[in-house]
């Protein structure tokens, strides 16, 4: 019930509307220069258009029409004098084809410290199909760069945007507090590496509501220092699932609601990771209720002894603490007999872990549950049988 009056005052708080955000000026990012060919590079025309933008004193919004832009490395840099600046994008944004040119650039478009934003609409192609192969090559290649950053920011709304074909991962908030993401596709193919859908991290009030992700690697992750954040209606596949994870000293994750999510083929459902070396983080008051798995490999994991290949972490304990965990209405398929793993470690066992109302099958058969050092309780008919 918390959780549900902490959303509600989310929504009631949250004060950009269309309405408020789309009167006044509207510069055309074409009258800046830019060219819908697809080829000629138009950076210093969106810049010039968000120059304009930020220095009105009036809500402002810029408009991106039908057309192909070319657009390399861009920063959208605050502060701004505006706090009603909407970017209304009918066309799409292309990044340069030579993965070279922004792959070490951390990201492709960037907006960093700015107090009230609204993206609308458009596509975002990352064109990271070259950069993906040359990953998975074995080659020395540039890291990659992120779609769509978000950094230091309040109040942002984002509607409507296809995020395609990341580099590496496909939208990020990161430092920022009342977001509200809505209606948005992220395509990217299943075997793309490290192209997380939405990463979360350092930000709190974030809303993430009517969203299909494709990608491959998690569809959305929350990282360190993430508090009250909402997801519901999603639908997320491939990719490895909705993932909340913790490492080293950081921040912990806490106040988190995970509803109406639908997994279809992927890798992981709902995800507890924690690092097995030395923390003070935690992962607490998580919610994952009314959620459908469609044929997926590993349903519901905590995992405390997280140590992807057996690098810099082998047999040692992991630090986070992970309790006040809730699952609630679970139901589908598991892709693997085993649809419940909990590995927790002794030393800092896993607590407070509720099920309830949970029914998952394994090739038409009951599935299976393994868990270590968990203590919880069930209620409702719980399928796997628990193994507290």
């Amino acid at each position: 019930m918390a959780q549900i009056v902490l959303h509600a005052l989310l929504l009631f708080l949250f004060t950009f509307t269309p309405a408020t955000v789309a009167e006044g000026a509207t510069p055309n990012v074409v009258n800046f220069g830019a060219k819908p060919d697809g080829e000629t590079d138009s950076t210093n025309a969106f810049l010039s258009a968000w120059g304009r933008a930020c220095s009105s004193t009036t809500p402002t919004t810029i408009h991106v029409p039908l057309g192909r832009f070319s657009v390399g490395k861009v920063v959208f840099k605050g502060p701004c004098k505006n706090k009603g600046i909407t970017v209304r994008i009918d066309g799409a944004l292309v990044a340069p084809s030579n993965y070279d040119v922004i792959g070490n650039g951390g990201n492709w478009l960037h907006f960093d410290e700015v107090d009230g934003v609204a993206v609308f609409g458009g596509v975002l192609d990352g064109q990271g199909i070259g950069l993906w192969e040359c990953k998975r090559s074995g080659k020395i290649c540039p890291t990659g760069a992120t779609n769509l950053g978000f950094s230091n920011w309040k109040n942002i709304v984002m509607n409507g945007v296809r995020c395609v074909k990341s580099q590496m991962f496909q939208i990020v908030i990161d430092r920022c507090e009342n977001v509200r993401v809505e209606g948005v596709k992220v395509s990217a193919a299943g075997n793309s590496p490290n192209t997380d859908g939405i990463h979360v991290q350092l930000s709190s009030r974030v809303t993430i509501l009517n969203s299909t992700i494709a990608t491959g690697d998690d569809c959305i992750s929350i990282g360190p220092g993430t508090t009250n954040l909402w997801i519901q209606n999603i639908a997320c596949g491939p990719g490895h699932g909705i993932s909340v994870g913790n490492e080293l000293e950081e921040a912990g994750v806490e106040n988190v609601t995970v509803k109406a999510v639908t997994f279809a083929g992927t890798e992981n459902g709902v995800r507890i990771k924690s690092w097995g070396r030395p923390s003070n983080g935690f992962a607490r008051n998580i919610l994952f209720q009314h959620v459908t798995m469609l044929n997926v490999q590993n349903p519901i994991v905590i995992d405390q002894n997280y140590c992807p290949h057996q690098n810099n972490c082998p047999g040692q304990v992991s630090g986070i603490r992970i309790n006040n965990i809730k699952y609630l209405d679970i139901h589908g398929s598991s892709a693997s007999e085993v649809a419940v793993k909990m590995n927790c470690c002794p030393k800092q066992q896993c607590s407070g872990i509720s099920l309830e109302d949970l029914m998952l099958t394994y090739e038409t058969k009951q599935a299976l549950a393994s868990c270590n050092h968990v203590r919880g309780i069930v209620s409702g008919l719980v399928q796997p049988n628990n193994c507290f």
